[in-house]
């Protein structure tokens, strides 16, 4: 399909704001352009110049992507001046305050609909309201996860077990009722989940009502990465799905791939150059994403397994208010020298995770991490924190078997698990030697050719790309 037949096709693509978020969106956004789409992404004045720089200059974006901003009204109260990022929320008590005021841009969306007449608006699942806003304009609005099918289907089934029953979250495990698999998971790690009264359980509720309202679902997966999970969602649960993804994979250049964050807090050359000096497979990569700040005594358990296990690291720890090193065990860093590099900050994660030194990646679980060391090829240590951490680490540890679990069993947010540095050490050494370490390095190198087949033409994610702007098309013109 010629990028020509799609010159009047408008889409509004609206993320969530939060970086985890509005990277992959400004990715889905460049798909659509390099298919001739114009795309225009929704976000605040401040942050617009993120969103620019994760655009860049791509040759394929041929001008098709606009940034237009939207502002929240002077009546959001409880939020810190200038505070127009989750990411940057100085307080996890003011987490739900933040949910809450993005309900306040309804609003200045509806009047940039009204002037801009888009044919579709894809807008993030916590943005439920705008399916409604859609309607007002007579446009299909399309509902983006940024999660697999394996944890969408997960969190639907939950709602069919008991809501009564508060036993099961507080101690021991139960089966994902429904799915596929047998899938056991720990009640502790999915308690907000399922507690009525809670705001996550509002907010989900209202999503899941928004989303069966809306003309359907974009995930960022391949259907051969899981396609039981791809065909229940459709086919049983009755959602109407495409699957687009690994969207990273439409970042092709080194630029793209640096630029596709915040400004790195090291140079991407000296970076490469130290991976460069290692060899094949012998890194194990450590990161968290952008959110989660561990608290120091967690960060020297970390430290001390890394250095227990043997293996030389690249460490991204997020930078703290007082950035100093007094979380470091003592002398840790100067024995460390030459084994492992410590990132204060942001780092070019997609050009780490193509290296070929990185033989491991220690992981939140995050499913913009995951689906990137899937494109890599680099099996994980899964350490879940809160959110669909926990059922994304089933997906990588049991269904796909690319991955071994630190043993996080609790949603304890950004404070982390009671996870010690023996457990470190033992995940590291079982991922990078010995015969099942071998088994999931093989499986994850397969997965990673499936991957990038899916994105070519003629691939399953390319294949429902295009049927997708068809059908956008023909209920547009």
């Amino acid at each position: 399909m010629g990028g020509c037949e799609n010159h009047r096709l408008h889409i509004f693509f609206f993320p969530f704001l939060a970086h985890g978020h509005m990277i992959p969106t400004v990715d889905l956004a460049k798909s659509f352009a390099e298919k001739g789409v114009k795309a225009t992404v929704i976000t605040t004045p401040r942050n617009a110049p993120f969103v620019s720089k994760v655009i860049g200059t791509s040759k394929s974006n041929d001008n098709r992507i606009h940034i237009q901003t939207i502002e929240f009204p002077s009546t959001a109260a409880g939020l810190p001046e200038g505070c127009e990022n989750i990411d940057s929320v100085p307080s996890p008590d003011l987490i739900h305050t933040f949910y809450m005021a993005a309900t306040l841009l309804q609003d200045p969306l509806e009047q940039l609909l009204l002037k801009e007449r888009p044919n579709c608006i894809v807008a993030d699942m916590f943005f439920p309201w705008a399916t409604d806003s859609a309607a007002k304009f007579g446009i299909p609005r399309l509902v983006f996860h940024g999660t697999c099918f394996f944890s969408l289907c997960a969190i639907t089934c939950m709602r069919f077990y008991d809501p009564d029953n508060d036993v099961c979250y507080d101690s021991g495990s139960l089966v994902i009722p429904n799915l596929p698999g047998e899938i056991k998971i720990e009640g502790m790690s999915v308690a907000p989940y399922r507690r009525p009264g809670t705001a996550m359980f509002k907010l989900l509720a209202e999503a899941t009502e928004s989303e069966l309202r809306s003309h359907g679902v974009v995930v960022n997966s391949f259907y051969e990465l899981e396609k039981v999970y791809a065909d229940y969602f459709s086919e049983v649960l009755g959602r109407k799905a495409w699957h687009i993804g690994p969207l990273s994979l439409c970042n092709r250049d080194m630029e793209e791939k640096t630029n596709r964050g915040k400004g790195a807090s090291v140079d991407e050359h000296e970076c490469l150059k130290w991976l460069d000096t290692k060899k094949h497979k012998s890194v194990v990569y450590v990161c968290f994403g952008s959110t989660v700040v561990l608290p120091d005594s967690r960060l020297r358990e970390i430290a001390t397994g890394l250095e227990a296990s043997g293996q030389q690291f690249m460490w991204v720890v997020r930078k703290r208010k007082e950035d100093g090193v007094e979380w470091l065990p003592d002398g840790f860093e100067k024995g460390m020298e030459g084994k492992g590099l410590i990132i204060r900050g942001w780092a070019p994660q997609l050009l780490i995770l193509e290296h070929e030194a990185i033989g491991a990646f220690v992981t939140h679980c995050g499913w913009n991490s995951i689906l990137e060391a899937v494109s890599a090829g680099v099996p994980m240590i899964t350490w879940p924190i809160f959110a669909d951490q926990f059922f994304n680490e089933k997906l990588v540890t049991e269904v796909l078997k690319i991955g071994v679990p630190v043993g996080a069993k609790k949603w304890v947010g950004v404070e982390g698990d009671n996870i010690t540095w023996d457990a470190v050490e033992k995940a590291v050494k079982r991922i990078t030697t010995g015969e099942e370490a071998t088994d999931m390095r093989n499986r994850a190198m397969e997965l990673s050719k499936l991957a990038r087949r899916a994105m070519e033409e003629g691939g399953s994610s390319h294949s429902d790309l295009i049927t997708l702007i068809e059908e956008l098309s023909s209920l547009t013109f």
